[in-house]
């Protein structure tokens, strides 16, 4: 059985297609991952409605991932379409849902356009699923840093505690980042931003009494990239890769003072990316800075190439295990 799994956020459209492992049901072995920079997030902060050129480029991805999803023997049923940020906000997300629908045609998807909280529990349970085994204690502070906004989510085997906040990486270099390298007027101001809203995750979630730190998505691993001193972008070398925090927050400052060309010039950087990574790397920065604070610095660091697109195909899997259990009882 194949199931894929379509993670649709502010700044990029990602696909995951797996096989479900028959000698263990419940466990997925990737068949691809694609990840586009189709920016559907692109003015969203400012006019609440997704751009026409910003919905073209992401419906035009959705019909080849469908294609995709076609060629890969997936079938409908079996194929989960999540929205998150850009599509909550955005006052006309009826038409990005319409052109999803058919896109996708005879697979019969339609996008689910989640909510904050949903969105926090998927990421952790896709970014937590192996951590134990590799060594890694909790609880677990898991942060997916998106485009729109970060969800921040404590726990150990499920979800303590989460929430979504309204910052990301397209989201504040839209408000904020306008000079080339940002001023520290700039910097400034973007970091009260992120202060109102890490004050809130303190105080739903709580920061403190965790073991591990676990960093998602585009804008981490790539500070990670920096810190690892990679020459290219490598998942293998990223995932999971223990970091002294202090290195990590020394890659971030880089990203965050470099100007466009120095980003753009990083062997490792995605071409999507260097716009927006100085925003997300000062979200990450502060999150660890809050992070150490109320942990001490023992506190282990890490970065998880799995993420919500894997909590997403695994929630595919799990009623037809359930399904399958049941009828073997």
């Amino acid at each position: 059985m194949r199931v894929a799994a379509i993670d649709c956020g502010t700044n990029s459209i990602r696909l995951l297609v797996a096989e479900v492992d028959e000698a263990a049901p419940g466990v997925l072995v990737d068949v691809l991952r694609r990840s586009e920079v189709v920016r559907l997030g692109q003015g969203v902060d400012t006019t609440g409605r997704l751009a026409p050129e910003a919905l073209a480029r992401t419906l035009a991805m959705c019909d080849d991932y469908a294609a995709v999803c076609r060629e890969h023997g997936v079938t409908a049923g079996n194929i989960r379409f999540v929205a998150t940020s850009a599509s909550r906000d955005a006052s006309n997300a009826d038409e990005f849902v319409a052109g999803v629908r058919a896109a996708f045609g005879d697979l019969d998807v339609t996008p689910e356009v989640i909510a904050g909280a949903e969105e926090a529990a998927l990421s952790f349970d896709g970014a937590t699923a192996g951590l134990a085994e590799a060594g890694f204690e909790g609880p677990y502070l898991v942060a997916d840093i998106g485009g729109g906004s970060t969800e921040i989510v404590r726990g150990i085997h499920e979800v303590v505690a989460g929430t979504s906040l309204d910052i990301g990486s397209v989201r504040l270099t839209e408000r904020h980042h306008r000079t080339d390298p940002p001023t520290q007027e700039v910097v400034d101001a973007a970091r009260f931003d992120i202060a109102e809203a890490l004050d809130v995750a303190e105080a739903e979630v709580g920061l403190g009494g965790v073991a591990t730190v676990v960093g998602l998505a585009g804008s981490v691993t790539t500070v990670a990239a920096l810190a690892l001193e990679l020459t290219s972008y490598d998942p293998a070398a990223i995932h999971l890769a223990r970091i002294p925090i202090d290195d990590m927050m020394v890659a971030c400052e880089r990203l965050i003072l470099s100007t466009r060309a120095e980003r753009a010039a990083q062997p490792f950087m995605h071409p999507g990316r260097v716009d927006v990574i100085g925003a997300g790397a000062l979200i990450w920065w502060e999150i660890l800075e809050r992070a150490r604070g109320a942990n001490g610095p023992d506190l282990v660091v890490t970065v998880s190439e799995r993420d919500i697109l894997d909590g997403i195909a695994r929630s595919v899997v799990r009623p037809v295990v359930a399904d399958d259990e049941a009828a073997s009882a």
